[in-house]
């Protein structure tokens, strides 16, 4: 699996609007140059978040992007979703609408779950989690073993 840069920069700008959210709405050019993130290109990054119900936007002045609802109720998958579709897809496809024959028959039932164990991740950890640093205890445990920071 891999986190396309779009997803990186929709999680890290929902993120930095999260851990303002007392401040009010927080213009494009802030939430970019906060987060080293190309400008034009977040702009289109916040317009598909806009679309996916995760952030609102006011024009004017004192305008600019908040989120939509509470950082508790926003996870890491629904950002990824809002900007990129299906968290897992093979060759595009959801694994549900894939059909494999012969000895490739039991790839099916990897990809499900490959699927189940990326959605518990990223369904699990909200925008709350991550603006305090206290990720839930699956994620803790995922990333204490030595193995998961190796590559092979």
């Amino acid at each position: 699996m891999r986190i396309s840069a779009r997803a990186d920069y929709a999680v890290r700008a929902v993120l930095e609007l999260a851990v303002r959210q007392d401040e009010g709405a927080v213009k494009a050019e802030t939430v970019a140059a906060a987060q080293a993130i190309p400008h034009k290109f977040l702009e289109g990054i916040l317009g598909d978040l806009r679309r996916g119900g995760i952030v609102d936007s006011r024009r004017g002045g004192n305008g600019g992007y908040r989120l939509a609802r509470p950082a508790a109720e926003i996870t890491v998958a629904d950002v990824v979703r809002a900007v990129d579709g299906p968290i897992v897809s093979v060759r595009g496809e959801r694994p549900t609408g894939l059909a494999y024959t012969g000895p490739a028959e039991p790839l099916l039932q990897l990809w499900v779950a490959l699927r189940a164990n990326v959605r518990k991740v990223l369904e699990g950890v909200t925008f709350a989690d991550l603006a305090t640093g206290e990720l839930p205890e699956l994620v803790r445990g995922l990333a204490a073993e030595p193995a998961a920071w190796e590559n092979p």
